[in-house]
This record gives structure tokens, sequence and C-alpha cells, in this order.
């Protein structure tokens, strides 16, 4: 779909199969950079082949960390400890996974470097990691605004001060980042390096995700709860030699919810109870609006309504801080509840790719839906069968926006996608997947024309 400027998606009556999932871009730029941190060579698998992991891997590279792929999705990283190139400029995209994190990285290299990003990057805050990492001694600059990218990552001594205090509520990739990036301090140290935790933590179940790596590579991370997190000294990565990346749990999302409006049963495959990502929790807001859910340890499978018949899913009004990501699906499914639907604590909506909360808004509205928004929260009240309304859907240059309306194919009005190429961030094929799962009536008389 790169290139193409829209699409305009078949009126779908029924979804039913099975998917192998892409592998998780958490996952996959967390290792990336574990791989490149560690002592001794690491083969991975299951790699997810996007836009950000390009991203990651073409910044290693230039790193002058020793990368071979041989095919999309496998990679051999042979560690460097210590990025070998000393000044460097990086273009990262809009890719978080790979920005933050390797602003803690590059700012312990004792080098200088500059980071940059598309423009929504540089409108995506990353001032409290900044604001931790210089309380460890670190060098960094803001090139345009205070508090945001582009950076500039000076050379100079760090780990004088080995404990940093970081605030959790705006984003827990602030807090990976750093949990990434301690051992390098940990490794020459004698003393510990303590990460303490400001305010409320988001999106917990990512910086497990983080842990549990961080583990996979020899780093164990004793905790406090959620406030203070403790790498022991002399703490260093080893590699694990081999390593398989799970398959995506927030692209599992929308294939669950294909089944629970479409009948099913549909099954995705690369990530199930067994899963260490928080967004097969998911499936359990399935299961509460009424969708019949069934696990293995690495499958879950969704038999749900079929709405083009007149069923509908059971409203729902529940707290989503914990799968973010996900909770973008379970947006678009309230356009097939039985009555309205509230979002509430998806406050980190606001500084992703795009302002989610805002597009969300829109996107629903124009659908025909009643919406309402708050600075955390959103309330979808699904639209009557005469109040839909044919669509040209924003993707404002999100994956997510782009897959997540793609649902709104079951319902009786033209849907049109504009910028599909977008899903290419982590799942470049989705549309094509999609269509393989779904049936429908094909395009209807009155749907959008060119």
């Amino acid at each position: 779909m790169t290139g193409l400027p829209h699409l305009d998606l078949p009126r779908a009556r029924q979804a039913r199969g099975q998917v192998a999932l892409p592998g998780s871009k958490s996952i996959s730029n967390r290792v990336l950079l574990l791989a490149a941190l560690a002592a001794g060579r690491t083969e991975i698998s299951g790699l997810l082949d996007s836009d950000d992991t390009r991203v990651m891997l073409a910044a290693l590279r230039q790193l002058g960390v020793d990368v071979i792929q041989e095919a999309p999705g496998s990679a051999t990283v042979t560690g460097a400890g210590r990025f070998p190139v000393k000044q460097a400029e990086l273009f990262l995209g809009n890719a978080g996974t790979a920005f933050r994190p390797l602003t803690a990285a590059l700012a312990l290299m004792g080098g200088q470097y500059r980071l940059s990003g598309v423009p929504r990057m540089h409108e995506r805050p990353i001032g409290d990691l900044v604001d931790a990492l210089r309380q460890w001694g670190a060098h960094i600059a803001y090139l345009g605004q205070e508090g945001y990218p582009p950076l500039e990552i000076g050379a100079g001594q760090v780990g004088g001060q080995l404990a940093a205090s970081v605030q959790g509520a705006v984003s827990s990739q602030f807090l990976t980042a750093l949990l990434l990036a301690a051992p390098v301090l940990a490794q020459g140290s004698d003393s510990p390096v303590i990460i303490e935790v400001a305010g409320e933590l988001i999106s917990k179940p990512y910086i497990e995700i983080t842990l549990n790596l961080m583990a996979r590579y020899g780093v164990q991370v004793r905790r406090d709860g959620w406030r203070t997190f403790t790498i022991e000294a002399g703490a260093s990565y080893h590699s694990p030699g081999r390593i398989a990346v799970e398959g995506d749990a927030s692209s599992a999302s929308y294939f669950l919810a294909l089944g629970a409006i479409g009948g099913g049963p549909l099954r995705v495959t690369g990530v199930g109870a067994d899963s260490i990502q928080g967004d097969v929790a998911f499936a359990r807001t399935l299961a509460d609006m009424g969708v019949q859910v069934e696990y293995g340890p690495d499958w879950i499978s969704a038999r749900g309504v079929r709405v083009d018949q007149g069923q509908r899913l059971k409203a729902f009004d529940a707290d989503f801080n914990l799968i973010p990501d996900a909770a973008m699906t379970a947006a678009a499914l309230a356009l097939y509840a039985d009555g309205p639907c509230r979002l509430r604590n998806i406050g980190s909506w606001r500084v992703k790719e795009t302002d989610r909360i805002h597009a969300m808004h829109t996107e629903l509205a124009k659908l025909g839906a009643g919406v309402e928004s708050g600075p955390d929260w959103l309330r979808v009240v699904p639209p009557a069968a005469g109040e839909w309304r044919d669509a040209e859907i924003a993707t404002y240059d999100d994956h997510r926006m782009a897959m997540c309306f793609s649902l709104a194919a079951f319902g009786p009005a033209a849907v049109r996608i504009l910028d599909p190429g977008c899903v290419s961030k982590t799942f470049p094929d989705y549309f094509d997947v999609y269509a393989g799962l779904v049936a429908g009536a094909g395009p209807a008389t009155d749907r959008h024309d060119d």
C-alpha cells in the first residue's frame, strides 16, 4: 500500500481464519539495542521488518555495531559494549522506541552526537528523560524547543552521580531508556545505579518487557514496587546467543477485533498465554464485551458477534492505562457496542505518533458516532443504523489509526482510508493480510468513486 493516496475498503460482513503475527516492535528494538551493548554475538529471529526497526538497525550500523542481515526478520548482532563511533548525526524518523533508548545509551558513551527525527518527533516531549540523564552527568543540549528533540549530546565525564529520578506520568519509554542504559554505568562502578520514579508510572507492562529482556541478557534489576529500580555494581550485558522475538500483541488486537465483530473464529499465532507483552490483556477486554476468547501458549482465538446481522458487543467503561496502544482498537470497536463506551486514563495518547485522543475523536465523529473527550479520556456513543456517514479517514501518519479504522468497514457506511502506507511503521502488509481474512459484499454502488 506504500505510496497509495487512499484505500477504499469493501463492505465487510464476516471475518475468520488464522494469521501469524509480525514481530513485536517493542521487543524488536529493545533486543537490537541490548545485543549491541552486550558482550558476544546474538542471533535474533522473528525480528519485525518495519520502518521503526530499520531506523534502529541503520543507527546501530552508523555507530559502528556489526549487524548482519541475510533475510528480513532475522539479524546477527555482535555486541560492541560501547559504540565504536564517537561522533555521528542520526536521523531516527518517528521511532520513539529507537529515539528514547538511543538518547540514553549515547549520553553515556563519551562521544558527540546529534539526534533528530521527523517534525512530529520534534513535538514529542523528551525533557523528563534529558533531566534524568543530566543527573548522571550527561551533557545534552536542545537544538530547538526546550524539552523536545532534536538533541545534541556532548562528550564529557558521566557517572559521578549514580542515582537519578525520572517522571513516570508522560511516557514509560523514559524509564525504559534509563534502565537499558544503566548497565553501561554500572559495569565500571563499585556502587549500584539507582533509578527512582517520581509520580505515577504509566504503561507498567512495557517496563515488565524491559526488565524481562534485560534478564535474558544477564542483568537482573531489583525493584521496590514501581518506585525504585536498582542495577547492581559491576552489572553488564552478555549475549544469550539466540533470542526469538514474540509476535506483536498490539497488532494482534486488530485481528482479534475482526473476530469479535465478524463472527470468527479468528486465531492469531506468535503471542498467547505465555507472552511477556501487556497488550495480551486486550483479549480480556474482548471477553468483557461478550466475545468468546480462547488461549494457548502462543495463540489466541476470538469468536464474536455478527454486527452485519444487527448483533452488538457489550458497552464498556474501563481504565486503559496499562494497554494504551490496544486501547485504540477498543475505541474503534465502540462503534458496534450496545451503548456508550468510555476509555479512561489514556493521557499518554496525547504524546504518541499523533495526538491520538484528538485524532480518534475527529475520525469517529466523521462516521456518525457521538464523541466527547478530555485530557485523558474518550467517550463514544455508537451511531444508530441510520446515523452512519460515509467518511474519508485521515490517518495522521499514524500506523495505528489506519489499522484501527479498517474495522469501520463492518458498518453500513463507505470508508476510505487516507495514506494507507503509514502502516509500514510496524506492519507493512497489514491491508493484504486483512483482505485475506475478511469476506463481504464487495464495493457497493453508493461507495466512493474516483
